[in-house]
């Protein structure tokens, strides 16, 4: 399933959809550990820095615009710095969340979009993109418990609806492998293949014995 990147208004906090995932950033430090060390080192100072918070929204706003040019790789290494320069910002994350999710990287996705949901447990958008996460990463019942709250928060979130059905109709469709025997791989490798040469046959019975 493929999440699209969607371009909103000025008001709302902008975010993409992600398809039903490690890349190296080009971040301006040596690696990600030497950046998580700047972090915990001067992570106060920094975010109340007015330079650095300045510093940080124009690191993000150039890696929103690349992002919606399809530049994920690039946009994601704003949005790394931009962390490291304001780690509490629960919208860097989930932004470093989607983007991952674009890139492949579903386990550092689950991680960024969890963390956003811990810094704005309140905000709708960060449950949807760690349900997603959840649902490319074959966790639909996970995904389902993230759209409800996120359907608690914002009951008529359109997108928060249609995931949560997709969500529903993967759980039916695995019980429903599960009852024919079928493995959900084999199940994705034939869907819509009408070639009888790919689907499963049932083994063809012994020939009778003739005595001579």
């Amino acid at each position: 399933m493929k999440i699209v990147w969607k371009k909103k208004g000025d008001n709302e906090k902008k975010r993409s959809r992600a398809k039903l995932i490690s890349s190296k950033q080009e971040l301006p430090f040596e690696s990600a550990e030497e950046a998580e060390s700047l972090n915990h080192s001067h992570g106060d100072t920094l975010a109340s820095d007015p330079n650095s918070k300045q510093l940080a929204e124009s690191f993000e706003s150039q890696g929103i615009q690349l992002a919606e040019s399809g530049k994920y790789s690039e946009a994601l290494a704003k949005w790394e710095t931009a962390i490291t320069l304001m780690p509490d910002k629960a919208k860097l994350h989930e932004q470093k969340a989607q983007v991952l999710l674009e890139l492949g990287d579903t386990w550092n996705a689950l991680k960024a979009a969890t963390r956003a949901t811990e810094l704005e447990p309140a905000w709708s958008e960060a449950w949807i993109t760690l349900g997603r996460a959840q649902l490319n990463f074959g966790e639909p019942a996970m995904a389902i418990e993230s759209f409800d709250k996120a359907l608690v928060i914002q009951p008529h979130n359109e997108e928060a609806q249609s995931d949560r059905r997709t969500a529903s109709r993967l759980i039916k469709r695995q019980k429903q492998l599960h009852s024919s025997g079928l493995s959900i791989t084999d199940s994705r490798y034939r869907v819509g293949d009408k070639d009888e040469s790919t689907m499963p046959h049932k083994p063809l019975p012994p020939e009778p014995y003739e005595e001579q």
